[in-house]
This record gives structure tokens, sequence and C-alpha cells, in this order.
């Protein structure tokens, strides 16, 4: 008997701004899935060559791994203030920062809110995971209220610990912001939105328009206690009312760009 092979089509392929090695994510993060939108946003706009990307310390901390772009590695939440450094001296960069809600909004509060005000001419994709997740799963400033962790076994008590920091929120009040929104990763229908904002906010950068940022709902299944398809939708249940999706400040002459 002949076996007649059918000729393949080949529907998804791996970005060329990404390098062939294994992710060190756990199972079902969204981490991965964030990576790949930058990689393909980099090579649809055909900016890989000249791209520099800034990782602080977090989950997120092997990034350079993953991409086929300059990469530098920034002490805990100073991501913004190496990205400020390196764009101020090679401006025709492109130079985004990758950082988790830890990171940016708890010891580098001061960094991303300063270089806002600045106008800091350089990009953020700010995964919101709700949680610590490399150190072991403690409260984060982004913590639901009610939500256990290692650091809050009972639950976040706001009359103890506060509420969680809405940072699309704040951002967009500064001056110097461009464009800040927020997206999610639990279905395919909000990760294809989230790949048009982050090429917008690329697109801002490009044109000089000022501070961007994307921040992104991402799932962290192994300290949440929960199984990867669960986590998509705890996000949808449980993180969409308390961070809403949205655009949060999207200045006129950005407003033309939009896809």
């Amino acid at each position: 008997m002949v076996t007649i092979m059918k000729p393949e089509n080949i529907i998804y392929a791996r970005p060329e701004a990404f390098t062939a090695v294994s992710t060190h994510y756990c199972p079902g993060c969204t981490h991965g899935v964030a990576h790949r939108l930058i990689a393909e946003v980099l090579d649809e706009m055909q900016l890989t060559d000249k791209t520099i990307g800034v990782a602080p310390v977090g989950c997120s901390v092997f990034a350079y791994n993953y991409f086929n772009t300059d990469f530098v590695e920034a002490a805990h939440g100073r991501a913004p203030a190496m990205a400020t450094g390196i764009k101020r001296v090679l401006h025709d960069r492109i130079v985004f920062t990758y950082q988790g809600d830890g990171d940016l909004a708890s010891i580098g509060m001061a960094e991303i809110m300063h270089a806002a005000g600045r106008g800091e001419n350089i990009t953020v994709i700010f995964i919101n995971n709700a949680i610590y997740g490399m150190t072991g799963g403690q409260m984060a400033p982004t913590t639901l209220p009610g939500q256990k962790t290692t650091s809050s076994p009972l639950g976040r008590d706001v009359e103890l610990q506060g509420y969680p920091l809405r940072m699309s929120e704040m951002i967009a009040k500064m001056d110097g912001a461009g464009y800040v929104v927020r997206r999610s990763l639990h279905d395919p229908a909000n990760i294809r939105k989230a790949k048009k904002a982050i090429r917008t906010a690329f697109e801002t950068q490009l044109r000089g328009l000022g501070f961007s940022m994307v921040e992104l709902l991402s799932t962290c299944p192994t300290n949440w206690g929960i199984n990867p398809v669960d986590s998509l939708k705890w996000v949808e249940d449980h993180m969409v009312p308390v961070f809403p999706l949205g655009d949060y400040k999207v200045s006129s002459a950005v407003g033309d760009l939009r896809i």
C-alpha cells in the first residue's frame, strides 16, 4: 500500500525575534504569550535589530534568553531608570521594559512614576498577575481583597493592608504619558487586542509621543494554587472586575496611530 503525503501548510512559525530555547516559565503562565506578542510585533514592524529590552529581577529575569534583540538586566524595580539612560543616549533605538507587578508597583514605584512624569520616550510592558511570582507567592501591591497568598494566608485584609493599586489609572494622570492601556491574556479575543495595544505603544515611541505603557492581566497558576485552565477563568471572573480593561490615556496624536 502506497501512502501519498499531502503538502502541509504552515499556519504559524516562531517569530524571528524569538530564540529557539525552552522556556523557564511554569505551565499555564501567560508570560510566554506576552513574549510571543512582543516578538510578533517586532517582526511585523521590522524593529528587531534596533530594539533594546530591559528586564529587572522577577519572573522576567531571564527574558534576555528569549528575544533576538539586545537586552540588559536591571536591579529590582530599576528598569525604567536604566531604560531612560539608554534611550537618552541612543535616541534611534526602541527601548522597552518588561516588568511584573511586584517590581513595578512596589520596589520600582518611584522609578515608574517619575519616568512617566518626565515623559520619557520609552515603552513599558507591565505584567499584572496580582502576586509575587518568583520570590514565593507573597502579597503584591496588586493582590485582590481577600486573595490568599503566602504572606496573607487568611486573605488580603484591606483594613490592615490596604487596597490593590491600579497602576494604569495612576500613570494615566501623568502629563508625560502618551499611551496607557490595560488588556488581558485570558482568551483569544483579548490576546488579539493586547497585540494591537503593544504595536500602538511601540508606534507611540517611534513617533516620539511620550511615555507608553501596556498593562497585561496575566495568570500565575503555581502561586494561585489552581490549574492553568481555571486560572484563565479566574482572571476573567476576579481580576477584570478589579482591574477594568480599557484605554486610560490616549493622547490625540497617539489616537491617529490606532490600528
